[in-house]
């Protein structure tokens, strides 16, 4: 993992997030590229030319908040990017050779009954680089142990999963696969192919209405420092993302959540 990108908004956390992140970096021997996406809509006879004010009052913002981190010799890049947010994302990580996404659960709302808010669930779910949901406040920690849920073991994309690969070695760090057997099982699914035996430690099968129900009645046992899931179209968060939105209600996590894609 050489490149890791954090997408900063208007939070409250975005400090703390942000040392996480160096931490992070500093942990993987990765470079840090910490940008803003801004749009700018016009209206018909406007005069004024506000992109350099936004450029520029965004990357005073951004400088500002770098200053206060203690950077511990990360290399980090600030950049303010104009554009629609998804696809100019998508050009900054391929231009960066970008490897994982840092997401904080809420960059702009102030809902307290909000997990994931808008902005950041509509980079997880419409982005193709895999993402780390790292809780608010949350300190950088060795992850000792990953629990792994998915609810089919089927793999045909090789590359999908690199970054779990990438953290499990670089912690040395057991990887506890879940398999969960949901109304949607097909034959299959289960079927545990060199690649995938090649990264998981134990496997554990549980039946459940849904991968996140079979999550929460295994959390406790496995106790990890690292949930990773699947987005997929029929994937852990999908019901729950129909909006970009979830709810502390339906899904909330005190661990960082790494959510891989590309499986099938």
């Amino acid at each position: 993992m050489k490149n890791i990108l954090v997408p900063v908004g208007s939070s409250k956390n975005a400090l703390s997030h942000l040392q996480y992140a160096v931490d992070f970096a500093e942990s993987m021997g990765a470079k840090l590229f910490v940008v803003q996406v801004y749009n700018v809509y016009t209206k018909a006879g406007t005069m004024i030319k506000v992109d350099h004010i936004i450029e520029r009052e965004s990357l005073a913002y951004l400088n500002e908040l770098v200053s206060k981190l203690n950077t511990k010799n990360v290399d980090i890049t600030v950049k303010v990017l104009k554009g629609k947010l998804i696809d100019t994302l998508e050009m900054a990580c391929k231009a960066a050779d970008i490897d994982l996404i840092l997401i904080e659960p809420r960059t702009n709302s102030v809902n307290d009954e909000v997990f994931l808010g808008k902005t950041s669930g509509k980079i997880i779910k419409q982005t193709q680089l895999p993402s780390l949901i790292v809780p608010e406040g949350y300190t950088f920690r060795p992850v000792n142990n990953i629990l792994f849920a998915i609810k089919s073991a089927i793999i045909k994309n090789n590359k999908a999963l690199t970054t779990l690969i990438s953290v499990k070695e670089h912690f040395r760090a057991p990887v506890n696969l879940l398999l969960v057997k949901t109304p949607y099982y097909n034959d299959g699914d289960f079927d545990l192919k060199t690649d995938i035996k090649a990264v998981v430690d134990t496997v554990t099968e549980t039946e459940n209405a849904t991968t996140f129900q079979g999550v929460l009645q295994h959390l406790q046992a496995f106790n990890p420092d690292m949930l990773c899931v699947v987005r997929r179209k029929r994937g852990f968060f999908t019901k729950k993302w129909e909006n970009n939105v979830i709810l502390k209600k339906d899904f909330s996590s005190n661990i960082p959540v790494l959510v891989l894609r590309g499986m099938k």
